[in-house]
């Protein structure tokens, strides 16, 4: 996993993924921005008690709260946004090491769009659930990571898998290799925490996993394939 990281850290500098790092970044301000702004509202514009202190502090403690939970689903919502401009960085990645590989399957564009939805509902909700857990130190940690690194390795394995992939091959590959998948996205999990760093993880880690989904392709059956 270390020399399929390494080869996508390497390709960074490739004009293909600076497109997919403006628009990814740029989508995902946007999105928190209006999540945020709605939020605020709903804070400010509904009182909850006639005492005006009370109220006043848990306007404050929301605000605390949603900032808190924007920054707990940064990592997974990036994702959503950037999985309909990933294919310019998985084509780059199999341009360059891969060169033998047939054109992928064509996947439409409302797909991507839906897929990201999905995801995007998926992330909302097992951040939510988990929410309680968040606030209790040590134990929030091993939640967020544990969250994350289920929804973010699943999420770009198969944003990335079924380019080459029937639905069979997917899910053999996603069962066989759930453990691997899951270390996958605890590391992306990881960078996505480091401030900067989580700029460049949607085109390192759709790179990541080209790599780590090609060299996985090997073990497939073929009449599974």
């Amino acid at each position: 996993m270390i020399r399929e990281l390494a080869r996508a850290v390497g390709q960074l500098p490739d004009p293909a993924f600076t497109r997919v790092l403006i628009l990814s970044a740029l989508g995902t301000i946007v999105l928190f921005a209006g999540l945020l702004t709605g939020f605020g509202w709903l804070l400010t514009d509904t009182n909850l008690f006639d005492i005006g202190w009370v109220e006043t502090g848990i306007d404050l403690l929301g605000g605390v709260a949603g900032l808190a939970l924007a920054w707990l689903m940064f990592p997974a919502v990036m994702v959503a946004v950037s999985s309909t401009m990933l294919d310019g960085i998985v084509d780059a990645v199999e341009r360059r090491h891969y060169p033998h590989l047939p054109p992928p399957r064509h996947i439409p564009v409302w797909r991507s769009v839906w897929e990201g939805v999905k995801f995007l509902g998926l992330v909302v909700l097992l951040n939510l659930l988990a929410l309680p857990l968040y606030f209790v130190p040590v134990v929030n940690l091993f939640v967020w990571f544990l969250v994350n690194g289920y929804l973010i390795g699943r999420e770009y394995f198969e944003l990335v898998a079924m380019r080459r992939l029937g639905p069979a091959g997917v899910k053999f590959l996603r069962d066989d290799k759930r453990m691997g998948l899951f270390a996958a996205g605890v590391i992306i999990a990881f960078l996505s925490s480091l401030p900067l760093v989580n700029l460049l993880v949607p085109v390192l880690a759709a790179a990541f996993m080209a790599h780590l989904v090609e060299g996985m392709r090997r073990d497939i059956p073929a009449a599974v394939a």
